[in-house]
């Protein structure tokens, strides 16, 4: 028991991240965006105070918070690797699934990732 009970803490501790997410939907004139960023490896509180606040002058910007990315997304780039640093993420798109033609190279090519349709 006491053996489960440290491999419990050891899981909470190390520096992978437990379910987290956040969906950020911006919106401007002509424009309605939604994504949800679902945490791989990212250390929590930089996912949380720099990768959900996305610095979009112009555009009104509104973030949730969830354990993890909803249904209903026409694409997920997984695994996608941020760029210049070691960290992981899935990228679930939400919207106008044509523009799959110009996520799904970015996915797999920029990102390293793999273009899924959930």
């Amino acid at each position: 028991m006491r053996l489960m009970e440290l491999s419990l803490l050891l899981a909470l501790c190390s520096g992978e991240a437990l379910a987290q997410a956040c969906v950020v939907h911006s919106t401007a004139e002509r424009l309605d965006v939604k994504v949800c960023q679902q945490n791989r490896n990212i250390p929590q509180k930089l996912f949380a105070d720099g990768f959900c606040q996305p610095n979009l002058p112009g555009q009104k910007v509104d973030v949730q918070y969830v354990d993890q990315c909803p249904t209903g997304a026409f694409g997920v780039c997984s695994n996608a690797q941020v760029a210049n640093m070691p960290y992981r993420q899935d990228i679930h798109y939400y919207g106008v699934a044509t523009d799959a033609a110009y996520l799904k190279p970015f996915c797999e090519g920029q990102s390293q990732g793999n273009w899924l349709k959930p």
